[in-house]
């Protein structure tokens, strides 16, 4: 993967009844985009290097919020890992507002998913500015 993602950046958080990442970036955008990197690995575990990147998906998204926003950006990534097998690993471009996003992922289809991300959740969702850097929680239904 060309992206640098600093090791601190995403954290798999135990959770009572589903999955949970513990997300951290300097702004909007690196915290969406350590998000999606989050999803990646959740849904294809070690395989993750298996990926082909030959399919490109363009995304458009406005919510009410910057947690409406990460919700529906990471719906979007879930949503076609179940219809189509697809799991995007880098995200080429992403402009991020606390409304709007406009983004370009690249990727393809999984050998084999190793998790189902049923929906994002909103439950506890919120972005916090934590030592300077935004963090987020963000809770999975499996």
């Amino acid at each position: 993967m060309s992206d640098f993602i600093p090791d601190d950046a995403i954290r798999v958080v135990e959770h009572t009844a589903d999955w949970a990442l513990r997300v951290r970036g300097r702004d909007l955008t690196e915290l969406f985009r350590y998000a999606a990197a989050g999803v990646a690995r959740l849904l294809v575990g070690e395989q993750l290097d298996e990926v082909p990147l030959d399919t490109r998906r363009q995304l458009k998204l406005e919510a009410y919020d910057a947690e409406g926003l990460l919700v529906d950006w990471l719906g979007e990534l879930a949503y076609w890992a179940e219809r189509d097998g697809l799991v995007f690993p880098v995200v080429e471009r992403l402009e991020v507002t606390p409304n709007a996003l406009v983004g370009a992922v690249c990727g393809g289809r999984a050998p084999e998913l190793q998790k189902h991300i049923k929906a994002v959740t909103y439950h506890d969702l919120a972005i916090r500015e934590v030592d300077g850097a935004l963090e987020v929680t963000i809770v999975f239904d499996v």
